[in-house]
């Protein structure tokens, strides 16, 4: 997969990494992958939820050693 974008949003809470993703998402053309990366379990459910309320897909999510890694196709 190619990533057209990384936020680091490690040590953030919610709805933080949410927000700060939607920055990101706004500066990106239509079709380019932002990978996320985050500490807060509750970004699982807040980007599924999200994915599906903006029409941004949601590639995949993986979770790793408390890390949360989320993929973001922009609409």
């Amino acid at each position: 997969m190619n990533i057209d974008r990384k936020l680091d949003a490690c040590g953030l809470t919610c709805p933080l990494p949410l927000l700060k993703a939607k920055q990101a998402l706004n500066g990106l053309d239509s079709g380019l992958v932002l990978e996320v990366v985050c500490t807060d379990p509750g970004s699982v459910r807040d980007f599924e939820v999200f994915a599906k309320q903006s029409g941004n897909e949601l590639l995949r999510q993986e979770e790793s050693d408390g890390q949360y890694t989320h993929w973001l196709k922009k609409a």
